[in-house]
């Protein structure tokens, strides 16, 4: 019986980490590159972890808002709103680049939420995707 749960446990647990390394964004693309970018700067607030993922006007953007919460320490005892997005479509530039569209829901203190679309600009430099603009744009 113990021996039946520990192979069950592992068998789930087996299971949990194949499905979950499937929903990683993958930076050698140009998409994943923008998704891992949306999920730090907005679902975690990791401006920091977002800073490597720009080139350009986008790591301008971060900088400067790193600069703006200076002082303000983000934790894990920090409440953050709670922040969702899915892609709506993508187009290509002239130049190269990936331009992303996303549609976000950021709930904050159980409030109805606010609505955004998310533009993420994309384009190929010797270290790889990187973001090199991004906006907000209110719904």
């Amino acid at each position: 019986m113990r021996l039946e749960r520990t192979i069950a446990a592992l068998g789930f647990a087996v299971l949990v980490s194949v499905a979950s390394s499937g929903c990683r964004s993958d930076p050698s693309t140009p998409r994943g590159t923008a998704e891992l970018f949306l999920d730090a700067h907005y679902v975690e607030i990791d401006l920091p972890r977002a800073l490597p993922l720009t080139s350009g006007v986008a790591r301008q953007k971060v900088e400067h808002e790193i600069d703006l919460v200076k002082g303000f320490e983000i934790d894990d005892t920090t409440r953050k709103p709670i922040v969702r997005y899915s892609f709506l479509e993508e187009h290509p530039g002239d130049d190269g680049s990936m331009k992303f569209l996303y549609h976000g829901k950021i709930l904050v203190d159980g409030a109805d939420g606010l609505e955004r679309r998310w533009l993420v600009t994309v384009r190929q430099e010797a270290e790889g995707w990187r973001v090199t603009n991004y906006q907000e744009i209110s719904e």
